[in-house]
């Protein structure tokens, strides 16, 4: 029902903010302000939160089982403790907005930095509360200026420049200091608010708007500002226990490895959800804005289409258990516990107090929950049309978007034999390519975050038979273990382009790397991908004790996602860090924005190489092809507007993003908006890859890929290249996830 990338339950595209994607709910409409008293003076806060007993029991049982299960075996020790001391504060406060360096010092002075490890090995985990309402009341504090600062004068015209490279962050020292730096906030965000207004009003966000967008474009940016900045500060105190203990014990996992975390029972349940592509619930795709949990996509085959009231952009203020169940007011309410009060079992009903967009008065819809099968994440496929064999007929292309090499685990612990996998899925479509007479393929993972290490070998062998795809090593140990596709069939043995991104990664860049190693089809699109070369394992934390082993129902306490494994490809190099570089590059934003690579993860574990196994070699790609490939691209980009238009804006792009700080004169800053809003364009970006709403439609840059595919195809033909199965390579040491 949820698509928002504020939640860490969405595990296959938050890869480019491992870190920070629990507390991105904490963050996103956070105010900036200055404290009102001393700050010396520490008041006590009203939402104190504490650990709870479990809590305790949790944390002991990731001091015993992380340094014996992460890859590396780090012990938990002080270097550890360090490390997650300063990402739970980057995760809270990474612009050092709310902390003033006195908190930071007497954290320091109590010893924090250094007594997490040993603290949660005696299963105390006092630290990350006593930091979060630290935190809490500073947010607090910065919320009550800004309303103050909201209701002054503020100079437009004054050449002064708003900070936006971390790395020149201090925390402030004075009030003074912190007052200042949030007027120049309050500043900032009332620009950007006034140049999403004339994005909207203008007519420039790509699609026809609704009207509760048009009135919002339309309403004071002071007001607006206000209302957002009370919201946030109202849903920051619903946060609860379990998501403080989340936040904090994701800090201390990711001292191990950007991809270690710690999932909530709640965001664990989510997670199974999401790999099985399908919930129980409305069919609704919800966002809160401004306080308020509004509908922002209707679900294909889900309760809520099929019963019609629901439109994008109602509003939901109230939801009622059953046909007469109270209605309760959820306005300001945290999304997730929206969303939890709107799920539930198939067959029971749900009752939705909403103030439609079409302006029309409150009423109450009705809905009776049910299955809701997330279309939109699982595989697609259209046939294109393009260009003119020598016969005269048109070029068939068969382009297929995976968005996740999804699994449902949860039919699989059924004892399903038949479980939804995207293997099943991309299976299915090639027969039907086959039967169409399809003369190529382009399998898209540009949006594809990764996924269940079985789905990549397997969907391999629906290109290639039976062959290493990847080689395991697990933990310290020497010996490295292939991992086979075991099926001998191969479903598509014809001309194969593989198009990726910056965002392709872990699963996508298996799939890749194998092709490409095996020489079996061409990878396209950005220079490279992502570069995580771990694989993680979910482990639930009951199962983790000894003591619950002989539980029917064993307490709920969440799970571990735990980095055990590092991967190589057949030819024994790793896309970590370096990711898996294209053969021919299409010019792309996305190939340029900056802080979403492993390589940019805090600590990442480093590149190595082991020894290439034997696997098949099909020559499908040469040298010559590529360069052949390569001229042919460049040639039709360099007299492509669109591609130029791209690449003056990739160029724009660049220079801005360079820059350490942003002008809060109103005509600087619009100036530079006239040029490129380098937040919008990266933001609309990131959500195109995260939310993966966007249908298979032919635009330039497919247009492209279909160009290169149709070239690769000629090029395969003339040279008498064609899909020969291969002796079976001998297999030592298998093993089978």
């Amino acid at each position: 029902m949820k698509r928002n990338f504020t939640k860490k339950n969405i595990w296959s595209c938050y890869l480019v903010l491992a870190m920070l994607l629990a507390a991105a709910f904490l963050l996103s409409h956070a105010a900036c302000n200055a404290a009102t008293s001393k700050q010396e003076d520490v008041a006590a806060s009203a939402d104190v939160l504490q650990p709870t007993s479990p809590d305790g029991i949790i944390g002991r049982l990731i001091a015993l089982r992380l340094p014996q299960l992460q890859i590396s075996k780090h012990p938990l020790d002080e270097t550890i403790s360090k490390r997650a001391f300063g990402l739970y504060l980057k995760t809270l406060d990474l612009s050092k907005y709310y902390f003033y360096q006195s908190d930071i010092d007497e954290f320091i002075q109590k010893g924090y930095p250094e007594k997490i490890s040993s603290d949660l090995k005696s299963g105390k985990v006092d630290i990350g509360f006593d930091i979060f309402n630290r935190y809490l009341q500073r947010f607090d504090e910065r919320t009550a200026m800004t309303k103050e600062i909201l209701q002054q004068k503020l100079d437009f015209t004054a050449d002064e420049e708003f900070v936006v490279d971390k790395d020149l962050l201090n925390y402030p020292k004075t009030k003074d200091e912190a007052y200042d730096r949030c007027r120049q906030k309050v500043k900032f965000d009332i620009l950007r608010l006034k140049a999403e207004n004339r994005h909207v009003l203008d007519g420039k966000n790509g699609e026809p708007d609704t009207k509760s967008a048009l009135a919002k474009a339309q309403e004071d940016p002071i007001v607006r500002l206000e209302r957002r900045y009370e919201s946030a500060k109202r849903r920051m105190h619903l946060t609860n226990n379990n998501e403080v203990l989340e936040l904090y014990l994701s800090s201390i996992m990711g001292a191990y490895d950007p991809h270690s975390s710690y999932m909530s029972q709640e965001t664990y349940d989510g997670f199974v959800q999401q790999m099985g592509l399908d919930l129980e619930g409305i069919g609704a795709s919800l966002m809160s804005e401004d306080g308020i949990t509004t509908i922002k996509e209707i679900l294909s085959g889900g309760p809520a289409m099929k019963d019609g009231r629901l439109q994008i952009d109602d509003k939901i203020i109230g939801v009622g258990q059953g046909k007469d169940g109270e209605i309760e007011n959820v306005v300001d309410w945290k999304l997730s516990d929206v969303v939890m009060k709107i799920r539930g079992k198939k067959g029971t009903t749900v009752r939705l107090q909403i103030i439609p967009d079409d302006g029309s008065g409150t009423k109450i819809v009705e809905l009776v929950r049910d299955k809701v099968e997330l279309e939109e994440s699982q595989a697609r496929a259209v046939v294109f049309e393009v260009g003119k064999k020598d016969d005269g007929m048109p070029y068939r292309v068969g382009v297929i978007d995976v968005p996740s090499f999804y699994l449902d685990m949860a039919a699989i612990e059924r004892g399903d034999r038949n479980p939804k996998s995207m293997t099943t899925d991309v299976r299915t479509v090639l027969e039907k390519f086959n039967a169409e007479n399809v003369d190529v393929v382009i399998l898209d993972l540009s949006k594809n975050g990764g996924g269940a290490l079985s789905e990549a070998v397997a969907s391999t062998g629906l290109f290639v038979e039976s062959a290493p795809v990847v080689q395991l090593k697990q933990m310290e140990e020497t010996r490295v273990r292939p991992l086979y596709d075991t099926d001998p069939g191969v479903v598509w043995t014809g001309p194969l382009v593989v198009l990726t991104s910056k965002f392709s990664a872990s699963a996508s860049e298996i799939f890749a790397g194998a092709i490409k190693d095996y020489k079996r089809g061409l990878v396209v699109g950005d220079s490279r991908t992502h570069g995580k070369g771990s694989v993680q394992s979910m482990m639930p934390l009951a199962q983790q004790n000894r003591l619950f082993g002989s539980l029917t129902n064993p307490p709920e306490y969440g799970a571990l996602k735990l980095t055990i494994q590092q991967y190589y490809l057949p030819g024994g190099t790793s896309p970590q860090i370096n990711g898996v570089e294209a053969d021919v590059v299409i010019p792309s934003l996305i190939d340029h924005i900056k802080d979403i690579s492993e390589s940019d993860l805090d600590y990442s574990l480093s590149y190595d190489e082991v020894k290439a196994i034997d696997h098949p070699d099909f020559g499908f790609v040469t040298p010559e092809i590529i360069t052949q490939l390569r001229k042919n691209s460049e040639q039709r980009v360099a007299a492509n507007e669109e591609f130029q238009r791209t690449q003056r804006k990739i160029q724009t792009y660049v220079e801005m993003k360079d820059r350490k700080t942003i002008p809060l004169n109103e005509e600087a800053y619009n100036a530079d908006q006239a040029k490129l809003d380098t937040d919008k364009e990266e933001k609309d970006k990131i959500e195109k890859i995260v939310n993966n709403k966007s249908k298979i439609t032919r635009d330039y840059y497919l247009d492209e890929v279909m160009n290169i595919a149709i070239d690769y195809t000629k090029l395969l033909k003339d040279a008498g290249l064609s899909f020969k199965p291969t002796a079976q390579p001998k297999r030592t040491d298998r093993i089978f996830l």
